[in-house]
């Protein structure tokens, strides 16, 4: 039995989850647009940890959503989960945001060809990919300007799902009869759970010391004038 705790941060949603296997123990998430991971991620953490029946030293690893998001958010995430890894001399995992996503809203609704998670971007750009129904990588993960002729390859013989909150940009543009939206959806730890499972069961592990996020976009820090 592998207890893992999954840790997501990639978006405004704040979410941790305890899996032992496949069987989900105890859950914490808070969506907020105050961003407040960096004051509440511990302390959920510690939450569901103490309401369940184990400490963190049962921990067997810790899974971490490598993005792409919020470079704030993220960061925050890895930064938490490579801390635990480091002092429970645990493995750290990996999962994409966006498969992790996708892996979710199958589960659920299995009536399209495509899946398209979208992560808000700012302005009108999205980070996307494309999966087809058995959650394989169609399109690679790429930051998406959202335009009237988008993702026309994709829509011509097939019935795609755009889902996320960034897909909310799409339905006035995209006009597509073979494009469907659900706004509402935000990465879960919960839908973590799955693949962490089976990459720690395939020993597919992150290098503690050197893993970095997948941001996608570069960082720019703005200056302000004083």
């Amino acid at each position: 039995m592998a207890l893992i705790l999954n840790i997501e941060t990639s978006t405004k949603n704040c979410s941790v989850a305890l899996f032992e296997d496949d069987n989900l123990i105890s859950e914490k998430s808070l969506l907020s647009d105050k961003y407040s991971h960096s004051e509440k991620l511990t302390s959920f953490i510690e939450k569901i940890i103490n309401i369940s029946d184990f400490k963190l030293k049962d921990l067997d690893a810790v899974s971490v959503s490598k993005g792409p998001g919020s470079y704030t958010g993220l960061r925050i995430g890895v930064s938490t989960a490579k801390g635990l890894c480091y002092a429970l001399s645990i493995p750290l995992i990996s999962v994409s945001t966006l498969r992790a996503m996708s892996h979710s809203m199958i589960l659920r609704n299995k009536d399209f060809d495509l899946y398209c998670p979208m992560i808000d971007a700012r302005r009108m750009e999205v980070f996307s990919a494309f999966f087809n129904n058995e959650n394989k990588l169609v399109r690679d993960v790429r930051a998406d300007v959202v335009e009237e002729n988008s993702f026309l390859k994709y829509l011509k013989n097939n019935k795609v799902l755009f889902f996320g909150d960034g897909s909310i940009k799409c339905v006035d543009v995209i006009k597509s009869e073979n494009a469907y939206f659900e706004r509402n959806i935000f990465p879960q730890a919960r839908d973590m759970a799955l693949i962490s499972l089976q990459k720690y069961n395939q020993k597919e592990f992150e290098d503690v010391a050197y893993f970095e996020p997948f941001y996608l976009k570069d960082f720019i820090a703005v200056r302000k004038n004083v």
